[in-house]
């Protein structure tokens, strides 16, 4: 049986480190790529961002939030790249859960499906506290080389018209899968891979649901979809990384799509959510980032005199409202 390293997080570009991997011996992929977003693309600054974002907001947007076609273009020309080595890696029925932005999402879903993913399904993951991107008009308006009256005839007009950017509220998670071998039960019974462990539930909720949530928004969508969003304290007190994703929402995608010790891969690994919640569920991990610092700090993470509030939010009992 293949095997490719495991329990440890590489520094590296992921397009070569790919490359070293066996083939056939990762059972999950879990990742939150960049969304090529300029200064969100796969060459950001690390530092030059971590000054920007004071108190979970930007000071001052990127170039990149504002619209550019091409981005989606060479969004999709790099990740039909990663993806056909996912695939290569991947065993036969395995899963990628895929992070994206809901304007490029399309991208990242049809560079899977053109590498030979089936796209399965969509999870979508809603909060209410996001920065609005959206920006007045009014300056430019000011700018004009016509009369005040005008100028004032043309403010009162736009008043609370913006650019048309509104406030982002959910992230897309692509669900693809390789192709399985036979049927899905001789598939699983091969490879442990191929189906969902539909006990793995949210709260209320009797089923697996495409839809989960971070924070309290209504006491019937909390009673069914609630998993916490991430804290300071278990990011960690160093952690420069700005979209650091929940531990448990990480955890409830480890146990929907794989058994204990399976390997669970995240090329673009942060500061190591994917591989601190796989670690906690006694799953193996294997991450790949290619920003030193964030290395450095998914390793302190992975130290296993963790604080208090991460023994909480990563033990391998069943968390707050999940079970499974």
């Amino acid at each position: 049986m293949p095997q490719s390293p495991i329990d440890q997080i590489i520094h590296g570009d992921a397009l070569k480190i790919l490359d070293e991997l066996d083939s056939e011996s990762i059972d999950l992929v879990l990742t939150d790529p960049p969304y090529f977003l300029d200064g969100f693309d796969d060459q950001w600054d690390t530092q030059r961002m971590a000054k920007n974002y004071k108190y979970y907001a930007v000071d001052s947007m990127v170039p990149g939030m504002k619209f550019d076609r091409k981005q989606g273009v060479r969004l999709y020309e790099w990740f039909l790249e990663v993806a056909r080595k996912l695939y290569r890696v991947l065993k036969p029925g395995g899963f990628a859960f895929v992070f994206a932005s809901p304007r490029l999402y399309h991208r990242t879903a049809c560079a899977m499906d053109d590498a030979g993913f089936d796209i399965r399904d969509c999870f979508m993951w809603l909060y209410t506290q996001n920065q609005p991107k959206a920006m007045g008009l009014q300056h430019f308006v000011r700018k004009l080389d016509i009369p005040e009256k005008e100028k004032l005839a043309i403010l009162e007009r736009l008043n609370g018209w913006k650019t048309p950017q509104i406030k982002s509220c959910f992230e897309p998670i692509a669900v693809a899968q390789k192709p399985y071998e036979g049927t899905l039960l001789k598939n699983f019974l091969a490879h442990n891979v191929g189906l969902f462990n539909t006990t793995v539930q949210v709260g209320h909720n009797m089923f697996p649901s495409n839809v989960l949530l971070i924070e309290k928004m209504d006491k019937y969508l909390d009673r069914y979809f609630l998993i916490p969003k991430p804290t300071r304290k278990e990011k960690g007190a160093t952690n420069i990384h700005f979209t650091v994703k929940p531990v448990l929402l990480c955890q409830h995608i480890i146990r929907l799509a794989t058994i204990p010790n399976a390997v669970v891969l995240d090329p673009f690994a942060g500061t190591g959510t994917t591989c601190v919640a796989a670690k906690a569920l006694g799953r193996h991990y294997l991450g790949i980032e290619i920003q030193k610092d964030y290395v450095d700090i998914a390793l302190k993470r992975l130290q296993p005199n963790l604080s208090n509030e991460e023994k909480k939010n990563t033990n391998t009992q069943l968390p707050l409202s999940i079970k499974g």
